[in-house]
């Protein structure tokens, strides 16, 4: 497993003020996009050549910078419809957009999933994205993922998977807010802590949170085989499912 002081430092450096940002008020956002890239390594080394690599809500870069430096047989296609955070991605990750390791498409996912042929992707990696859609439109996302992916992909998400237990799981929301404040309060950066608190409330709507037991039960329906939720940090945790083989 990466260092993450090693890490940290790296990601500062390529990525600057985006990552040390989020990286101070979600520190474990940041923890899952290093966990997507190292279950994304494990898979790589069972296999050989290059592999094909689609990124879901590639953002600013720090999930993408992940995966890039997990594997150099990624070829990667980052999926991002907000063109100010795929613009920042493109500056900062231009390095492997030189060398042909990562190219960008400006698609919503279910568009951008719609236009890739059947049975041609071996990975499939998100951080922080699906638990962002509308309950309806993610099940279509997890539909077309499967179609993607190669009999033996892989499906590999760091996100916000909703304890079953509603009342351990508010107890929790209640500890983060109280921490956006500690953090954001003490910097001075009171935008930003009302962005969060807004996006939080839609996070947690309804029709937008991602319940782990309905979200693995989503997979399983849509065809996906060994169905795997580990490394639960509060209300995070890391998903792999298989598309099974031939």
């Amino acid at each position: 497993m990466t260092d993450k002081t090693q890490y940290d430092a790296m990601f500062s450096g390529v990525i600057g003020q985006d990552y040390e940002l989020l990286n101070l008020i979600c520190p474990l956002a940041t923890q899952m996009s290093r966990l997507v890239g190292e279950a994304a390594a494990g898979y790589s080394v069972k296999t050989t050549g290059n592999l094909n690599v689609v990124e879901l809500g590639g953002g600013t870069g720090i999930t993408s910078l992940s995966l890039l430096t997990a594997s150099d047989k990624f070829n990667i296609l980052s999926i991002d419809n907000e063109p100010v955070m795929q613009e920042q991605a493109k500056k900062h990750l231009h390095k492997w957009v030189v060398e042909g390791n990562l190219a960008f498409c400006g698609d919503d996912a279910l568009t951008a999933l719609k236009n890739i042929a059947t049975d041609s992707v071996d990975i499939v990696a998100s951080a922080y994205t699906l638990h962002n859609f509308l309950d309806t439109y993610r099940e279509q996302v997890i539909q077309e993922i499967f179609r993607v992916l190669k009999p033996g992909g892989q499906f590999i998400n760091g996100d916000r998977y909703g304890l079953d237990d509603i009342s351990k799981h508010t107890r929790i929301i209640q500890q983060e807010v109280a921490g956006y404040f500690k953090v954001l309060t003490r910097i001075n950066k009171l935008e930003v802590l009302e962005h969060w608190i807004v996006h939080l409330f839609g996070d947690e709507s309804e029709n937008h949170v991602m319940r782990e037991s309905v979200a693995l039960t989503q997979l399983r329906n849509a065809g996906f085989s060994d169905i795997n939720l580990s490394h639960r940090l509060e209300v995070n945790a890391l998903v792999t499912a298989t598309k099974p083989g031939l």
